[in-house]
């Protein structure tokens, strides 16, 4: 019989999964802060060729975006924590007051998973041996106790990438001399994009060039349009 081992490069750890969420949403926080942030400061650079005024709605677009991100990452990830965390805990319950049914339900869904009834009923009882609550979790629910994740992880790692992401539309536009302010912020901000697309698409296993794609248009459409929307409103002197 050939010993058992692990191939190299597949990923085995049981937080895997979990990092690999960690990241993928990270790179989505900055692609939000990038194009959020540049269409903010672009749109009052169509008023304005003051840097101040500028700097003073990026800056409040950074903060405030920020803070909105890791407030709905926070409700979310804790609405989530104790759902997961209820469920675990009548698990718990159901494990101590009926082990046996516990034991047979077990059985039951390995059987639904193709193995055969004797087959599923030695997996169930040696995982049981080995600990019973990790394998129902598992096994009826998909959660791992392990891998709950915090909301006040979740929150700083989403209002930081959000902030990562929305530095470079605001320094660009801020340092850059106002004669070439916005087409050079236009330019940085869609290299971002590009990058980060390229990034999610890698994550993710999928076509780098639709996902580049996707990201620079929608971040073009944003910036033009807020560009328009502020060029019309110093026009026309309302702004």
């Amino acid at each position: 019989m050939e010993k058992f081992s692990l191939q190299p490069n597949e990923p085995h750890d049981r937080g895997f999964a979990a990092r690999l969420n960690w990241l993928r949403a990270g790179v989505l926080g900055a692609n939000d802060g990038i194009v959020s942030t540049a269409a903010t400061v672009i749109g009052v650079a169509g008023v304005t060729n003051f840097a101040a005024p500028i700097l003073v709605a990026g800056t409040a677009a950074v903060v405030g975006g920020s803070v909105s991100m890791a407030l709905g990452e926070y409700v979310s990830v804790s609405s989530q924590r104790d759902s997961q965390q209820a469920l675990i805990e009548k698990e718990r319950q159901e494990l101590r007051e009926d082990p046996d049914g516990e034991l047979i339900e077990l059985a039951g869904l390995y059987e639904q998973k193709g193995l055969t009834p004797s087959t599923a009923r030695q997996v169930a009882t040696e995982l049981t041996e080995h600990d019973p609550l990790a394998a129902h979790l598992s096994a009826e629910l998909n959660i791992d106790e392990l891998e709950i994740v915090s909301p006040w992880n979740a929150a700083f790692a989403s209002a930081a990438a959000f902030a990562a992401g929305a530095v470079l539309p605001l320094l660009a536009i801020v340092l850059l001399p106002s004669a070439v302010r916005i087409p050079l912020t236009f330019a940085a901000v869609l290299v971002a994009l590009a990058i980060t697309g390229a990034i999610s698409a890698q994550i993710g296993g999928s076509s780098r060039r639709r996902a580049m794609t996707r990201l620079v248009i929608g971040g073009a459409l944003a910036m033009a349009f807020t560009y328009l929307v502020g060029s019309l409103l110093g026009t026309t002197g309302i702004a």
